[in-house]
């Protein structure tokens, strides 16, 4: 289809499966949750069509061939390149592998693409084809030493779940391909899309070295009871309005002291707590992908006023919002 977003991974002997299966899975949801508006279409490049046999020895079939791509037509249309990565386990610990053929095809396509990922130590893959080159960069946490030493030109932050340089994206290891492909769909579509695939995904996330990620709703455990359950979504929905004990629990139709209980019981943790988690959640992703001015963040995710959102961010994050942006932003400078 010519509306179709098409997005191409590539396959190769031993490549983790989960960095492949998971954000096909991402885009997948994202077109159900559209109704096909997305318009994703999804296929998988190799050493030759046919059968590749992954880390997990579940076999996946490449749609196309490498090779196929330097025909006349160049492979066709491409929006997004995806490239997982391969280890070698040694004594001292795990190693990047560097699949000549991926790189190879990894300069021929990333001239045609929208834009480029890696996902987990595929970013040694894109750093390899030159990709990287005087850019920020992140990886899996075990190899992002390795990374530093083999291309002194790239800049490896091992912190963030997600870098973006440019149309070069690069994510964190395994299973933040999740976070990565999210990410991709809230570029594309918008971040109510992505948090609607993550709640059907039912994430339990956290950002790695204490940062939280996508959706702090859906961090904590699911709840037993529907009417709990659907007062966390009312909470993320309306942040800006009064969620204070007294008016949730005026919503709950149940006393103050009888709804923290329940709350608690169910949550793990006091509605005031889970209000300014939610909070700060949005926040951060304000933070992260948009130039808002401090005023409309504390606005936009309920903290009223910018002084408000300084002492959210302090206690539970241990940092400033102009500090969180300049790590943890996502938007191309």
């Amino acid at each position: 289809m010519s509306s179709s977003r098409r997005i191409v991974i590539a396959v190769f002997p031993d490549v983790d499966l989960l960095d492949v299966t998971g954000p096909a899975e991402v885009f997948a949801l994202a077109n159900r949750e559209t109704g096909g508006r997305a318009g994703y279409l999804v296929q998988l490049a190799g050493p030759s069509s046919g059968v590749v046999t992954t880390s997990a020895g579940v076999r996946l079939i490449a749609d196309l061939s490498f090779d196929s791509f330097t025909g006349p037509d160049g492979g066709g249309v491409l929006d997004t390149v995806l490239v997982p990565g391969a280890v070698d386990l040694h004594p001292d610990g795990p190693v990047a592998r560097i699949d000549q053929d991926v790189v190879a095809w990894v300069k021929t396509v990333a001239p045609q693409a929208r834009r480029v990922a890696s996902v987990c130590v595929g970013a040694h893959l894109l750093a390899a084809a030159g990709l990287l080159d005087g850019k920020r960069a992140t990886t899996h946490w075990s190899t992002a030493a390795q990374l530093a030493a083999d291309h002194p030109a790239v800049t490896v932050d091992p912190d963030p779940i997600f870098v973006r340089s440019g149309k070069v994206w690069t994510g964190a290891g395994i299973s933040a391909c999740m976070d990565l492909a999210l990410a991709l769909v809230a570029e594309d579509l918008g971040e109510q899309v992505a948090l609607a695939v993550a709640r059907q995904l039912v994430m339990y996330l956290k950002r790695q070295g204490g940062q939280s990620q996508f959706s702090v709703p859906l961090s904590r455990p699911a709840a037993s009871r529907r009417d709990i359950e659907e007062l966390r979504t009312y909470i993320a929905e309306h942040l800006d309005h009064d969620l204070s004990a007294a008016a949730l629990a005026g919503r709950m139709s149940l006393s103050a002291r009888h709804f923290a209980r329940v709350f608690r019981q169910e949550t793990g943790t006091g509605p005031a707590a889970y209000v300014e988690a939610a909070r700060v959640e949005a926040a951060r992703r304000l933070l992260e992908g948009t130039d808002l001015p401090l005023e409309q963040v504390a606005a936009g995710s309920g903290f009223g006023s910018v002084e408000t959102l300084h002492r959210a961010l302090r206690k539970q994050l241990d940092t400033t919002p102009a500090a969180y942006r300049r790590r943890f932003r996502t938007t191309t400078s």
